[in-house]
């Protein structure tokens, strides 16, 4: 698990390769990733939106932006935890993700990044 704490906001990620969704030869490989997010400040926060840097082992890069995750902008309060689950195709068996969330303070509307550490995805093949 890789885990970052930026502006008073903890967030840690977790990945797994999924063969079932996978077909390597055709250069598709799937992971998920799940991110767990906390807020350590003593306001409330929202989650406005994300982005994502996507690197592939190839040199392949791809950015991903939007508002919420998975179709949520959650707001929580101070001590609170928001998990969510998602997924990330690669065209090769290894890769890397990292990014950041746009928070707001609820108390007084500034809005402020969370980073997501880089975290790296390795299918269970590579190694073999």
């Amino acid at each position: 698990m890789e885990t970052l704490i930026t502006n008073g906001v903890k967030v840690s990620v977790e990945t797994s390769y999924h063969p079932h969704y996978s077909v390597p030869v055709e250069h598709k490989i799937f992971f998920a990733y799940k991110i767990s997010i906390q807020n350590l400040n003593d306001f409330n926060i929202q989650l406005l939106s994300r982005y994502w840097l996507i690197e592939d082992s190839d040199g392949m890069k791809r950015e991903v932006k939007g508002e919420g995750v998975v179709g949520e902008q959650p707001i929580l309060a101070p001590g609170q935890t928001h998990s969510y689950t998602s997924g990330c195709p690669l065209r090769t068996g290894i890769g890397k993700m990292s990014g950041h969330f746009i928070m707001e303070n609820k108390t007084n509307g500034s809005r402020f990044e969370a980073e997501v550490p880089l975290f790296k995805m390795y299918a269970p093949f590579i190694f073999n």
